[in-house]
């Protein structure tokens, strides 16, 4: 049995909507480097109050948030970066 070749070409405009959808997609991203943001704020004020008053539990914890909202942040920043590489890296299989 053969069957048929088959392609994919993703294209913006191929169905009605797609802008709408561009700009939600450009809004949730917004929000989200917001919300990193605000966690940023909140670790690193939860790192200084805990490293001034020698509470190491909060301190650990405040560093922590910190470095979770910078990945994040990074993450947000590369995200169509990764899914362009990774869609065309299953282009290339064959």
């Amino acid at each position: 049995m053969m069957f048929a070749d088959v392609s994919l070409n993703p294209s913006t405009t191929a169905l009605p909507g797609s802008a709408a959808l561009q700009l939600i997609a450009n809004g949730i991203a917004s929000w989200a480097l917001i919300g990193a943001l605000i966690a940023l704020l909140i670790g690193a004020a939860l790192w200084a109050v805990g490293s001034h008053t020698q509470n190491m539990h909060q301190s650990a914890a405040g560093r922590r948030a910190v470095g979770t909202s910078l990945v994040a942040a990074v993450l947000i920043g590369a995200a169509p970066s990764l899914i362009n590489f990774f869609f065309n890296a299953g282009l290339s299989v064959h």
